[in-house]
C-alpha cells in the first residue's frame, strides 16, 4: 500500500481538519502528493504540509480559497498542476454543516449550504476534468448517509448532499471510461466541537440516540473514512457511480 499512489498528485477540499486531513495523510501514505485546500485553518493546515513534506519533500503543498468563489475555482485546479506536474485524484470534501428548520430558512442558508456541499464540487470537477482525463483519475465526493434518508431541521444541508449524491452519479457517466466518480457516505465518526465554526453542534441526548441506532455502537473516526476514500483511488478501478456507506451500520435503522 506504501507505494500504491506513487507519484501520483491529489487536490483535497476543506483538507486542514478532521476527514479532509486524514485523508491527506492516509493518500500521501500511500505515495501520494497532496494539495490541501483550506479556508479558515492556515495553522492547522500549515502543519499538516510541514509534517508531510517531513517526510517526503515537496510532497504537499498548501492553498487557501473561498470555494463559494466560483470562477477563482479552476486556480485549485492550476496550482495543483504547477507543484506537481498532473492531478490524479480529486476529493471535494469541503463541507457547511448547520440546522435549518423549516420556517427559519433564509436565502443566506441556502448559498452557503449549497456552495460548499454541491456547487463547489460541480464546479471544481469541472474545472479538473481535462486534467484527470490525462491521468485516467478518479473524483470522490464525501457525501452523508442522510442524503437518502434526511435529517431533521436540517433541510438544506439534506437537499445539497442529496444533490450531491446525484451529482456523483451524473459524473460518472459524463466522464466515463476516462475518469471514475464516487462517494464516500459517513455517518457518526467524531462530533464536531467548538471549534468547528462551519460545523453545527449535536447535544450529548442526540449522540446518545445515534449511538443506540449505530449496529457497532461507536463513532468510526476521521480514519475510517480515509481509508474507504483510499481504497477507491487505490484498488477500486472498476467501480464507478457508487457511493459506499461507511457508517457503523446506521443506515440499516434510518
Amino acid at each position: 500500500m506504501e507505494q500504491a499512489l506513487a507519484g501520483k498528485a491529489f487536490l483535497i477540499t476543506g483538507a486542514a481538519r478532521r476527514v479532509g486531513a486524514a485523508t491527506a495523510r492516509f493518500l500521501h501514505a500511500a505515495g501520494g502528493n497532496v494539495l490541501v485546500h483550506h479556508r479558515g485553518h492556515a495553522e492547522e493546515a500549515a502543519r499538516l504540509c510541514d509534517r508531510l513534506n517531513a517526510l517526503r519533500s515537496g510532497s504537499a503543498h498548501l492553498m487557501a480559497l473561498d470555494l463559494a468563489d466560483t470562477p477563482a475555482l479552476p486556480s485549485l485546479v492550476s496550482m495543483a498542476l504547477t507543484r506537481f506536474g498532473r492531478l490524479d485524484g480529486l476529493v471535494n470534501n469541503a463541507s457547511t454543516f448547520f440546522p435549518t428548520p423549516l420556517g427559519s430558512i433564509c436565502e443566506a442558508n441556502w448559498n452557503d449550504l449549497m456552495a460548499s456541499n454541491l456547487k463547489a464540487p460541480l464546479f471544481l470537477s469541472q474545472a479538473a476534468a481535462t486534467a484527470l482525463k490525462a491521468t485516467h483519475g478518479a473524483i470522490v465526493n464525501i457525501i452523508d448517509i442522510h442524503a437518502d434518508r434526511p435529517l431533521k431541521d436540517y433541510t438544506v444541508y439534506t437537499v445539497a448532499k442529496a444533490g450531491l449524491a446525484g451529482l456523483t452519479r451524473a459524473l460518472a457517466l459524463e466522464l466515463a471510461p476516462a475518469i471514475r466518480v464516487n462517494g464516500v457516505a459517513p455517518g457518526p465518526i467524531d462530533w464536531p466541537d467548538a471549534t468547528d465554526a462551519a460545523l453545527g453542534r449535536i447535544d450529548r441526548a442526540e449522540q446518545a440516540r445515534i449511538m443506540a441506532t449505530t449496529p457497532l455502537a461507536r463513532e468510526g473516526g476521521a480514519d475510517a473514512i480515509a481509508r474507504a476514500v483510499r481504497f477507491l483511488f487505490c484498488d477500486a478501478d472498476f467501480v464507478t457511480g457508487q457511493i459506499l456507506a461507511v457508517d457503523g451500520g446506521r443506515s440499516i435503522y434510518l
